[in-house]
Formats: C-alpha cells, structure tokens, sequence
C-alpha cells in the first residue's frame, strides 16, 4: 500500500516534489511508521522504483512476446512507450542516487539486472554466434544509445535539434552498432 501511494505520486509529481509525508498522510500512517517500514527515506525510494523496474520490465516483455520480427525495434519501440506513458516514475530511475558507499540492496539489483538480461539477450540473438560473448558489453553502451535518445525527446533537445523522429533516429544507431557484428 506505502509503495503503491509512492509510485503513484512519484508517478504525479516527479522525484524532486515526492514526498515521503504526504505518502504517509494518504495512507493513513505516520512518517516515522514508513521510516520503520523501509528503514531509511533511501530505502523507501529504491523500493518506489523498484515498482517501477516491475512494470517495465513487464511491459518489455509484452511488447517482446508480439513480435517475431525486428525484436530490437520493439524492445526500443518498448523503451521510449514507456519512458513517455511513465515519465516521472521513468526519471525517478534515474535521479535518484544511494548516498556514496551505501551498497545497493540485491533484490533492486537483480530488478536492473533482469531487464539488462532481455536487451542482452535480444542483441545476442541480432548477431552472429561468433560475437555473442559481446553481447553483454554492446547491450549497455546500446541502452545508452537509446536512453539518450529517449531522454533528449523528453526533455525536448530534439525538438531544438531539429530532429523529426527520435524513435527511429535511435533504433538507426542501433542498427549502426549491430553492423559491425553482422
């Protein structure tokens, strides 16, 4: 119930106007019982994004699992639908940083990790056998690639740029990138 308050206001308001109090005051409880719950405000926020990893990684593999063709322009189609339909909880991912030091929790990153294995997994199947032990390396310069992308359309530096269609201005790096390998 605390999580899903967080995600929706997160959700509503963006990373730098959350807060922890209104979520207790909507759910009923006191801001020291939610600090009681999660221990930290850290640790309330990783728990908020990790929702927010859930239903990305959910919504990546739906789009994945309706296509048989051109997985890697899907998976992009998949990433910017939902950057754009989830635009705060998506910028919250990224925002948000543990204090230095402060190790990330293992549940939180196996939710990273998770949707890191699908893209690698998709690039390894779009080149040669030969080169799949690239994979791995390609995925994450690659999800760079298309977050900057994604980041630039939302923040509207492409629109300033001149750029007409960031979507298929990424999955055009992409290709780039994977023709090396083919």
């Amino acid at each position: 119930m605390i999580v899903a308050e967080g995600h929706r206001q997160i959700g509503e308001v963006g990373f730098a106007r959350f807060s922890a109090r209104e979520v207790a005051k909507r759910v009923g409880y006191s801001i020291g019982t939610i600090y009681n719950v999660f221990g930290s405000y850290d640790q309330l926020i990783l728990a908020i994004n990790g929702r927010t990893l859930d239903l990305w990684l959910a919504a990546l593999e739906r789009r994945l699992d309706g296509a048989s063709e051109n997985r890697l322009a899907a998976a992009i189609d998949a990433y910017f639908s939902f950057a754009i339909g989830h635009r705060h909880a998506w910028a919250a991912l990224y925002d948000f940083r543990l204090p230095e030091g402060e190790p990330i929790p293992e549940y939180y990153q196996a939710k990273v990790t998770a949707i890191t294995e699908v893209v690698v997994r998709e690039i390894a199947a779009a080149i040669p056998p030969a080169h799949r032990t690239k994979a791995p390396a390609l995925a994450r310069s690659l999800l760079a690639t298309v977050h900057g992308h994604c980041f630039f359309t939302l923040n509207g530096t492409f629109r300033l740029l001149g750029e007409a269609d960031p979507l298929a201005a990424a999955l055009d790096r992409v290709n780039d990138a994977l023709a090396r390998y083919r």
